[in-house]
């Protein structure tokens, strides 16, 4: 189905939530495709659109844009696949297709954004920051401009974790020209993503709805410099919209790019002086984000017992629902819980915000 979810995202002049709602309503993506003209204007879409849709044009565009990503390497991800985001699932007008090279990480992810004119000390601030969380095993998730985003990626990459850049432009564009080289180390260790199909130029139009998309994929976005007019109080204010965590680093008071995060500090986000400061405040089921997981993996679990350990082995392949844990390990709920709540005490496991639970490592 995927030509179909390539030919619904290329409808011009529509929310995607409302063409979302539509497959939802129907039960798939074909079935929208088969659905009369009363059944698209019901769902607040227009004649013209219904005929679009069915046009010749549309689907000659969309098998382009899957013959040039097969050429490429670049897969394409419907919002019913199982790589897609889970959070970014549940945003207002979440896209339906992206566009990835590389791997998207299945571990929590972090945004860290900020101005493109940064500072020496807004620089490192970010590095550092993505630097300590990439040894937490958090994804830093950004977008691959220059200044902050630039060094959120750069830092994750040195502690040797995973970073995604989400693009305004298609992911076989480099933008800007100079982050060429990290890209490439990027699809590595992570992925670079868009909503935009291969080819497509950046465009200041497409940065504020890439915004959403880095907020969205994320449980937190931290603000590190941004001027009162910067693009990442767009990030900001989409994770609010979203429910997510806004926090910020404070800056000099005379500094212009510093009001944008004294004002979001002001505002009623949360104040970043450390890396503890955010691995304290996102807390997942009973226990907190353990600290320097990687380098205590071995202790923690040295001491298990065998059913523990068939517990861990299961969500190393893959996270899980309750339910479906306790089918992987033949164990009931009641007993399963126990354990799991042990687990989750002595830092080896956590719940996600998506209700899975996954393996700290």
């Amino acid at each position: 189905e995927t030509e179909y979810w390539v030919m619904l995202s290329r409808i011009d002049n529509s929310r995607p939530q409302k063409r979302l709602d539509l497959v939802m309503a129907l039960g798939s993506v074909s079935k929208a495709y088969e659905a009369d003209m009363e059944v698209f204007l019901r769902a607040g879409l227009t004649k013209e659109q219904y005929e679009y849709f069915h046009g010749e044009a549309i689907k000659a565009e969309a098998d382009d844009i899957i013959r040039t990503c097969e050429a490429k390497g670049i897969r394409i991800l419907t919002i019913s696949d199982d790589e897609y985001p889970e959070l970014l699932r549940y945003i207002t007008d979440p896209p339906l297709v992206l566009y990835c090279r590389g791997r998207i990480p299945k571990s929590n992810s972090f945004a860290i954004v900020g101005s493109r004119k940064a500072s020496g000390y807004g620089m490192e601030t970010a590095r550092k920051m993505a630097y300590s969380l990439a040894l937490e095993d958090i994804s830093i998730v950004s977008g691959m401009a220059r200044g902050i985003d630039t060094a959120a990626h750069a830092g994750a990459l040195e502690a040797g974790g995973e970073t995604v850049a989400v693009l305004g432009c298609g992911v076989d564009v480099p933008y800007p020209p100079e982050n060429k080289g990290l890209m490439e180390r990027i699809i590595e260790s992570g992925a670079v993503i868009s909503e935009y199909p291969p080819g497509t130029p950046p465009s200041t139009f497409n940065f504020p709805g890439r915004n959403r998309i880095i907020s969205g994929m994320s449980v937190g976005t931290l603000v590190v410099e941004a001027g009162l007019k910067s693009g990442s109080l767009i990030t900001a204010n989409y994770a609010l919209e979203q429910g997510r965590d806004v926090f910020a680093v404070p800056g000099n008071i005379s500094s212009y790019n510093s009001m944008g995060t004294n004002r979001l500090i002001k505002d009623g986000a949360k104040m970043v002086l450390s890396v503890d400061d955010i691995l304290e405040e996102l807390s997942f089921g009973s226990a907190p984000l353990a600290k320097s997981n990687r380098k205590s993996e071995g202790n923690r679990t040295s001491n298990l017992g065998p059913e523990e350990r068939k517990i861990i082995n299961a969500l190393k392949i893959e996270d899980l629902y309750d339910e479906e844990l306790a089918e992987k390990v033949s164990m009931d709920l009641a007993e399963l819980f126990e354990i799991l709540l042990e687990l989750e005490f002595k830092g080896i496991i956590r719940k996600s915000i998506n209700g899975k639970y996954m393996l700290i490592s």
